[in-house]
């Protein structure tokens, strides 16, 4: 798939979440697979206003391109102002986001409450696309307000009539909830709408999903939100799945840990303590979700104090995974908790569209 002058071929994509996707963990996907990674969303008033609060989630190592910003706005102005001072950055995509639903977005016209209206979008589109220097201009939406409200293609065409390279589309409505099937249907007709790239969104968990998704809709990409938390390996197998046509399968724990310490150490190099240790314990988490013991894991790891102590505890809960010290049980009510953007702690208006 071309974007701009980039071409990641058929690589998956990251999606932008907020506490979630800064450097430690765009690095780690990357080097697991995938083809884009986003920084975690800035609001376009912070990036105009200078706020030291949005500004740092722009920041990026050339090592981690390509990458793609994410901004949420609903001033064509605003945002053309913001696409010109962050395009000095470099980024290879800057996209804006129509899709959010959580209320608090909403509420203020924001996300996907520019669903209601194409034509301001399509304004906004051509405002951004002529401030960015030719940096690709993308947006996130969902297919319209509600099952009665689709507006997808509409919205689709409108992005490309105003010069828009991309279009991310989550496949369910605003109003749905995320236990709710998403529709992929509507991804198909919205491909077919168009000649830009379509990049499909929407209970991705496994590398079969995205290639059902991608089989199934002709989409030219798939962008993975939850299925990548604590997860990064699923960039991995799919491509190990395109290419061979087999699927190599879970990692194993000791795997997983290995890929766990790494991140902690970006995390603490990025964050430093004691700011990183929630993060630390979050991964660790979703890291061990599907595996033995994932219930005493979550009884213990609130106590730690300290990286090192999570260490400590990272290294002995692997060796009794080893060891059988664990019954093997279901982790079913986890997984479908999960699932349903139940996210262990994680407030939900801090999750930006983990689809």
């Amino acid at each position: 798939m071309k974007i701009g002058n980039l071409d990641i071929g058929k690589k998956l994509i990251l999606a932008p979440m907020a506490e979630v996707t800064d450097s430690s963990f765009r690095k780690i996907c990357k080097e697991l697979g995938a083809g884009l990674t986003f920084t975690q969303m800035l609001s376009a008033h912070g990036v105009v206003n200078n706020d030291f609060d949005t500004l740092r989630f722009l920041s990026f190592n050339r090592s981690e391109k390509p990458i793609g910003v994410q901004m949420l706005g609903n001033d064509a102005e605003v945002l053309g102002e913001a696409v010109k001072e962050i395009s000095r950055f470099k980024p290879d995509l800057i996209d804006l986001n129509c899709g959010c639903s959580v209320e608090k977005v909403v509420s203020q016209n924001l996300g996907a409450a520019l669903l209601d209206d194409p034509k301001k979008i399509g304004v906004i589109v051509r405002k951004m696309v002529d401030s960015s220097g030719g940096i690709p201009i993308s947006i996130k939406i969902r297919l319209g307000k509600d099952k009665t409200r689709i507006n997808v293609l509409e919205i689709a065409k409108i992005l490309e009539d105003n010069g828009g390279s991309l279009i991310f589309i989550h496949a369910r409505t605003r109003a749905d909830k995320y236990d709710s099937d998403v529709d992929l249907d509507w991804l198909e007709k919205a491909k077919k709408s168009v000649n830009i790239p379509v990049v499909g969104n929407g209970s991705i968990f496994t590398p079969q999903d995205a290639q059902e998704l991608l089989e199934k809709t002709g989409c030219d990409s798939a962008m993975i939100a939850r299925g990548a938390l604590g997860n990064p390996f699923l960039f991995e197998r799919f491509n190990i799945l395109m290419e061979t046509g087999e699927d190599p399968g879970e990692p194993d724990v000791v795997r997983v840990k290995e890929i766990l310490l790494k991140q902690i150490t970006f995390i603490e190099s990025e964050h430093g303590e004691p700011i990183c240790l929630d993060r630390v314990k979050k991964n660790t988490v979703w890291y061990f979700r599907n595996l033995p013991g994932i219930e005493l894991l979550l009884k213990s790891i609130f106590s730690f104090t300290s990286v090192s102590s999570v260490r400590s505890f990272i290294e002995e809960h692997t060796e009794k995974i080893l060891t059988g010290r664990y019954p093997v049980g279901s982790n079913l009510i986890i997984n479908k908790n999960f699932k349903k953007k139940v996210l262990f702690w994680l407030e939900e208006e801090k999750v930006e569209e983990l689809g």
